[in-house]
C-alpha cells in the first residue's frame, strides 16, 4: 500500500494529493462512482483523506467532527494500520460529516483493554457533505503512531470502506482472503510503502 510523503506541510483545504480509487467490491461488483481515497504524510502528521462524487447516509446521532463509534453501520471510509511484529493494529473510522472514531486492537476483533487517548491527538477535517458528494480526512501525529503502534518501515496497512447505505457493499484496497467480507485481517494488510511527492 503506497502512502505519499512531502517535505512541505499539509494543510486542509489545500491539499493536493495523487488519489487512488476503489472502483469494485468484495464480490468484485463495479463501485460506480468509485470511492477516491490519499495517504500522505508531512513531517508531522498521517493525513488519511476520502471522497465520493455520490450522496452519503451518516450514523444518526453522529455529529460533524464528533468521536463517535458505530460509524460502520452507515457509510464510512476506514483506515487500517497494524504493527506485524506484535499482531497490534488500529482502525480509524471516518464518516463523510467528518466523524470519527478509532481504537486498538491486540488481535483482530480483540480490542486492546488499554485505549491510546485518540482524542487528544489526531483530528478530523470535513466538507458540508452534499447530493453532489464528500470529502473529508482524519489527521494522526507521526510521534503517536511511533509511540504507540512503532509505525515504521515495516507497518502494513489497508483502506476499507462501507458504502451506499441501505443496501451496504463492502470494499477494500488490498485483496483479503475469505469468501465474505471481513476487513480485520492484519496478517493480509501489504507493507505501507512511502512514496515521495
Amino acid at each position: 500500500m503506497r502512502y505519499f510523503q512531502t517535505a512541505s506541510p499539509l494543510v486542509w483545504g489545500k491539499l493536493d494529493l495523487p488519489v487512488l480509487g476503489m472502483t469494485s467490491d468484495w464480490h468484485g461488483v463495479a463501485l460506480n462512482p468509485p470511492l477516491g481515497f490519499a495517504l500522505a504524510a508531512d513531517a508531522a502528521s498521517l493525513w488519511f483523506v476520502a471522497t465520493r462524487q455520490a450522496p452519503a447516509t451518516c450514523r444518526h446521532g453522529a455529529e460533524p467532527g464528533s468521536f463517535s463509534e458505530g460509524l460502520w453501520e452507515r457509510d464510512v471510509a476506514e483506515l487500517f494500520i497494524a504493527d506485524p511484529a506484535s499482531g497490534s493494529y488500529m482502525e480509524f473510522n471516518l464518516a463523510p460529516n467528518g466523524a470519527w472514531w478509532a481504537a486498538r486492537f491486540s488481535a483482530p476483533r480483540v480490542r486492546s483493554p488499554v485505549q491510546p487517548d485518540f482524542q487528544s491527538a489526531a483530528a478530523s477535517h470535513w466538507e458540508e457533505p452534499s447530493d453532489n458528494g464528500w470529502c473529508a480526512a482524519i489527521r494522526v501525529p507521526l510521534p503517536f503512531l511511533k509511540r504507540e503502534l512503532g509505525f515504521g518501515e515495516k507497518t502494513t496497512a489497508n483502506v476499507t470502506a462501507i458504502l451506499n447505505y441501505p443496501q451496504q457493499s463492502f470494499h477494500s484496497a488490498a485483496r483479503l482472503p475469505g469468501a465474505e467480507p471481513d476487513f480485520h485481517q492484519p496478517a493480509a494488510f501489504p507493507r505501507l510503502v512511502p512514496l515521495r511527492m
